[in-house]
């Protein structure tokens, strides 16, 4: 991880591949769950047309052959683009996953369909309110049985509409990870669990474990 930051573009920096999956599609997936997962993680981001993408990359030049962010384009059109295109493991040399990616970016819903049964934590690439709110509107058509099964994190301001629209989802955000802590750190010395903390992740800093009870 030494020199990566939020803007490096990982696909040309990744090892010799020893498999076929690439990240955020049905078959890589369906491989987690084979192995033995209990839950897997998958990106998803707005559409030009209102629908949920998976995928990773704010931008679609690393890893595909398209150019521009995943807002501008509709989901047809991003089913056309071959996102394996830009992976490779020796700079640029060769391109082992060029033209096995068309057609497999999935939408949320094609991935909610084919795992049913799975726990899934979905990872908002976005900072809007407009993310939270299409979110919140196609999760809240979902069974109570079916929402058990996802979390949802992200930013703060996408993560504050699915908290107050749907209360028994899980969720979390940097905002929700602070008013838990403190919570903790107030009255968590009584035995009670505040309700800051429930259907929540609570994340310990290791600098703040000595002050926390437990």
């Amino acid at each position: 991880m030494e020199g990566i930051t939020g803007d490096t573009n990982t696909a040309a920096i990744i090892y010799a591949p020893e498999h076929p999956y690439l990240e955020n599609t049905i078959a890589s997936m369906q491989a987690a769950f084979t192995a033995g997962a209990d839950i897997v993680e998958l990106d998803i981001q707005l559409t030009a047309d209102g629908q949920f993408a998976v995928f990773h990359d704010w931008l679609l030049e690393y890893r595909t052959n398209g150019t521009g962010t995943i807002r501008e384009h509709t989901m047809e059109e991003l089913k056309q683009l071959d996102i394996g295109y830009g992976y490779t493991a020796d700079n640029g040399k060769t391109y082992p996953f060029r033209g096995k990616g068309v057609g497999l970016m999935p939408t949320l819903e094609e991935v909610l369909t084919a795992f049913p049964k799975q726990k899934l934590l979905l990872h908002i690439k976005s900072n809007d309110l407009e993310s939270g709110e299409k979110l919140a509107d196609y999760l809240s058509t979902m069974p109570a049985d079916k929402l058990k099964l996802l979390s949802v994190y992200g930013a703060n301001q996408p993560i504050s509409v699915l908290q107050e629209r749907l209360p028994d989802l899980r969720v979390m955000s940097m905002a929700t990870m602070k008013k838990a802590l403190l919570s903790y750190l107030l009255i968590g010395w009584t035995g009670y669990i505040p309700g800051s903390m429930r259907n929540t992740q609570f994340h310990l800093p290791q600098n703040y474990a000595r002050f926390l009870w437990g």
